[in-house]
């Protein structure tokens, strides 16, 4: 009698804690299988006037966990008049390993670059130059959801950059 009371003692303590397990194990596989996707709005300053800093804004897509791959458009203005659309392909790791969206990161960044005046203005614009540029920010979430990123830049034909993005992950 008393080897049937341990055994279904056992029985009811060790079948629960496999589920448990089991269920965990579950969740771990489902986020390493999870991937990222993500949109956000830009505010940028950039040294592209020749008389100071172009301010501007923009968009940026992006999808990955760990390494990111994107697109990212940002339309500048200067004080001398001076238009500059920049469309730059992006490639960003994050510092924290393979399943991070959030934290420091690193991005490379690369396209065309598109320039005009304001009095001479013409679309489409005139095809300037090739962009290429690395980029440092931090991502910080809010509700596992939104995000905030500060982020600076150097790189050509700009000299440095500065910029917030504010947006959402799905």
């Amino acid at each position: 009698m008393f080897r049937k009371i341990l055994l279904l003692l056992a029985v009811c303590v060790f079948i629960p804690a496999a589920a448990v397990f089991a269920q965990e194990s579950e969740r771990e596989e489902a986020s390493e299988k999870k991937e990222d996707f993500w949109i956000s709005l830009n505010g940028d300053g950039g040294l592209y006037g020749a008389a100071g800093f172009a301010f501007g804004g923009g968009l940026s897509l992006g999808y990955g966990s760990g390494a990111s791959i994107g697109v990212k458009a940002v339309w500048y203005f200067s004080s001398d008049q001076l238009n500059t659309l920049e469309i730059n392909l992006i490639l960003r790791f994050y510092f924290r390993g393979s399943e991070a969206y959030s934290g420091p990161f690193i991005q490379f960044m690369g396209g065309p670059v598109f320039w005009g005046y304001m009095e001479n203005a013409s679309i489409p614009s005139e095809l300037g130059m090739i962009s290429a540029g690395i980029c440092f920010g931090w991502r910080f979430l809010f509700v596992d959801r939104w995000f905030v990123e500060p982020s600076v830049r150097a790189g050509f034909p700009y000299i440095a950059a500065a910029g917030v993005a504010a947006g959402v992950r799905f």
